[in-house]
């Protein structure tokens, strides 16, 4: 029996014109065993009309009070938030074969994910990047004879990766907080929780239903991609480094474009947490930040750099971590691999193992009848992952020469996380900025930044935003409700 998910959800005033409305012919793909994403190919007419639909509802989303918004949004977080919710049920068991995580993956990735949906984080994000979020609303005053004012786009084009389910929502909701409509094409393992999201949303605000659509389509094969960059005044793209420079390279200059590419992350271990009282519980939070997602998030450790030098040397550290790699697989299972992808773990398996056997400070640990692995290193380089819950360690006499050694790995680095050398911590942080990184965290912290992060070093909301000062006029001379309220 194949269980069929519609990656679409629009609204259907979108194509319900006075005329005929067009007729949608669906197409499928297999996605795992027995489970097939549907998606609509798009005509050129129907793409026509639902992108004209989205300025439209953009246009009376522009008049919407911001606080509404973020209650709105706040709202449907809750739900997925509970476990009484039928929404956060089937949103997990959605999970399972679309991205292809297990069921306990898949509750860690929701809650993780709809925490930093609630109208209480909403609104401290609003409150950090906007410092008054009622510039949202109307004309706010700064300074004698001069006040501001913040616009969103009238439509925003997202383009999910579909690596990290939640991802895309988590876009199209800081596009919805600058009023903006939203037109979603996830990736293919991000598909559930955008189209759950945007059902929830149009139940919560019916009114608002037709300024939030979803529809999945391959890459470069749909006639509303080409249409959605020319009629998008911004442009949100995560993905590979190919595919961003497809779309910077198709996106008018006239349009805000913000990208998120291919990104990587690693861990470093000071000597200080290497005594034999701290070191099982860093392997412990290692361990998390490293399988969360399956490692397949822009946060997720590739490699931990071991210093040497403490009570417990990288070798008996490596031991550890793989310890807590095997408690957590059994508390987190790994998901569901695709056969290139398990072959690749097994290359990489296969290597290692090899230049074991044949002496040196190479020692692979691996779980027997899961994936994850960790592969003790006896020279001082990065290596990428093959995700899935395999990384490397790499011991290193002062963990103060590791951001040097990087080299051209920098311009892709993100997170690094960092235990021990506490009082270290502001030169390495110092050291490892010049090399690339854009956050400096723990382990602990590694795999959820706050929604307010700067990600990838920049404002998540700058972007989306245009700015509007008005200069000479008093606040007492401007509307406070702002215009339309």
């Amino acid at each position: 029996m194949t269980t069929t998910f519609d990656a679409c959800r629009i609204s259907s005033a979108s194509l319900d014109p006075a005329s005929a409305p067009p007729t949608l012919v669906w197409e499928t793909i297999d996605v795992s065993d027995g489970f097939t994403v549907r998606y609509p190919a798009w005509s050129g007419d129907a793409a026509e009309l639902l992108l004209g639909a989205l300025r439209e509802a953009g246009a009376r989303l522009a008049e919407v009070p911001a606080q509404d918004l973020v209650d709105c949004v706040g709202r449907v977080a809750d739900r997925f938030l509970d476990s009484s919710d039928p929404l956060r049920q089937e949103a997990i068991d959605l999970l399972v074969p679309t991205a292809g995580i297990s069921k306990e993956m898949a509750s860690e990735i929701l809650t993780g994910m709809a925490r930093d949906w609630t109208a209480e984080r909403l609104t401290e994000l609003l409150r950090r990047e906007l410092r008054d979020p009622g510039v949202l609303d109307g004309f706010r005053r700064v300074d004698e004879g001069r006040s501001v004012r913040a616009k969103g786009p009238l439509l925003t084009f997202h383009v999910g990766a579909g690596t990290v389910p939640g991802v895309g929502v988590t876009s199209m909701i800081r596009a919805l907080l600058m009023k903006s409509a939203v037109l979603l094409k996830p990736g293919l393992g991000d598909v559930v929780l955008p189209v759950l999201f945007a059902e929830a949303f149009a139940e919560e605000a019916p009114e608002l239903s037709d300024a939030v659509a979803v529809t999945y389509w391959p890459g470069g094969s749909s006639p509303l991609e080409g249409l959605a960059l020319q009629r998008a005044e911004a442009v949100v793209v995560y993905g590979s480094d190919e595919v961003v420079s497809s779309f910077r390279a198709r996106t008018p200059v006239t349009a805000s474009f913000i990208s998120y590419h291919h990104r990587l992350s690693l861990g470093m271990v000071g000597r200080e947490a290497l005594t034999a009282a701290r070191a099982p519980d860093v392997a412990r939070m290692a361990a998390r930040a490293v399988s969360m997602f399956d490692q397949r998030g822009c946060v997720s450790p590739h490699a931990i750099y071991v210093e040497e030098g403490g009570a417990v040397d990288p070798g008996e550290w490596a031991a550890l971590l793989a310890s807590a790699m095997a408690d957590l697989e059994a508390e987190i299972p790994g998901g569901y691999l695709t056969a290139p992808e398990a072959s690749a773990v097994h290359q990489v398996r296969g290597s290692a193992e090899f230049r074991e056997a044949s002496g040196g400070g190479v020692r692979v640990f691996r779980g027997d009848e899961s994936f994850w692995t960790v592969i003790l290193e006896d020279e001082m380089t990065f290596t990428r992952s093959c995700l899935n819950r395999v990384v490397s360690l790499v011991p290193t006499p002062d963990l103060g020469g590791v951001a040097a050694s990087l080299g051209m790995i920098g311009r892709h680095l993100q997170t690094v996380a960092i235990e021990g050398a506490e009082d270290r911590l502001p030169m390495l942080a110092e050291d490892l900025c010049r090399a690339g990184a854009t956050r400096v965290t723990s382990f602990e912290k590694a795999p959820w930044p706050p929604p307010w992060w700067r990600h990838d070093g920049a404002s998540v909301l700058a972007g989306l935003v245009r700015w509007i000062d008005l200069e000479g006029v008093d606040l007492e001379e401007v509307d406070p409700a702002g215009p339309g309220d």
